[in-house]
């Protein structure tokens, strides 16, 4: 069943302790699914996900109206050898969604910065937090140590794109707005029993891309695991991280809530695919089950899939 891109719109209402990754939101929907309908349905819908048939596949959260600047060498951006200037260019990381059927050279001229795309730039900011010695009714040392935990607070309202490749038979749009509500009723991410992560979902709408004459490469709007999906190698551009993965809910309180390390394309990837381009709504592919990814959850598995852009690399320059 071919997928259809789809773009939620977001509003902030508190900080975020946990960015908004496409991975780690999609693991989050899993577990709302879960306890909204239960875990047969769960698994209902994940049937195929790691041979290529994912029900659902999500994008990190971005500035509404603006996507990740793709990751590129030096020599396909115009040459600037003043480092002042370079660190300037660095800052400017968000492009307009609506000009990717535009030349890359003219997407990265209209390049903005955090504070042009959120129209108020984030602010990175730690809070202290204290753990009482129910004994002694202090804190102290050790476990008991008061300490600091970094979270991002952003502009009233602010609204942020989700986009939401799905499989229009398994999970409706409708269905995955009222996923997302619930989601962010509760909260996103770490501390949303405090208060951080709280979301609302103003809409969700059908979205597409333009795509430039010459569409030859992917550009990931989210993690992925790219490998051995056939893109060539020495034509492709990415960053590459390590996801040390963790369980959330109940199994977050589990004697051991870590997942295996994975690793994987940073977002804004460039990827070029060995055989005919095609216009595709994500790339990619579903990673764990059988005890590949978890243990003390055998049946954990991991997004590797990213919805994508497209972009024209050989008239780069």
């Amino acid at each position: 069943m071919p997928h259809s891109l789809h773009r939620a719109t977001l509003a902030l209402h508190s900080p975020l302790g946990t960015p908004l990754a496409g991975d780690t939101v999609f693991g989050q929907m899993c577990w709302t699914l879960r306890e909204a309908a239960s875990e047969t349905e769960l698994a209902r819908r994940l049937e195929g996900y790691a041979e290529g048939h994912p029900w659902l596949v999500v994008s990190d959260g971005f500035p509404s109206g603006f996507l990740p600047r793709p990751s590129l060498p030096q020599h396909l951006v115009t040459p600037n050898h003043d480092p002042t200037q370079r660190k300037a260019d660095k800052r400017r990381r968000w492009l307009h969604a609506d000009g990717t059927g535009d030349a890359l050279a003219a997407q990265l001229a209209r390049a903005v910065d955090d504070a042009q795309a959120y129209g108020q730039a984030p602010r990175h900011e730690t809070q202290a937090h204290n753990t009482l010695n129910r004994l002694t009714g202090t804190t102290g040392e050790g476990a008991f140590a008061p300490y600091a935990v970094a979270h991002s607070r952003y502009a009233a309202g602010q609204r942020i794109d989700l986009y939401l490749a799905l499989d229009d038979e398994r999970l409706p749009a409708a269905e995955a707005a009222r996923l997302l509500a619930a989601l962010g009723s509760a909260g996103f991410g770490r501390d949303a029993s405090i208060g951080l992560g709280k979301f609302s979902v103003e809409g969700i709408e059908a979205a597409s891309f333009a795509e430039p004459t010459r569409a030859g490469a992917y550009w990931t709007l989210g993690p992925c695991a790219p490998q051995g999906q056939g893109f060539v190698g020495s034509k492709s551009y990415w960053r590459v991280f390590t996801r040390f993965g963790r369980h959330g809910n109940a199994l977050a309180l589990s004697g051991s809530p870590f997942k295996t390390p994975l690793l994987l394309a940073a977002t804004g990837a460039l990827l070029v695919p060995a055989g005919e381009f095609e216009r595709r709504a994500f790339v990619g592919q579903g990673l764990g089950g059988n005890g590949r990814l978890s243990k003390t959850q055998p049946a954990t598995v991991h997004q590797g899939y990213a919805p994508v852009a497209t972009i024209d690399l050989e008239n780069a320059k």
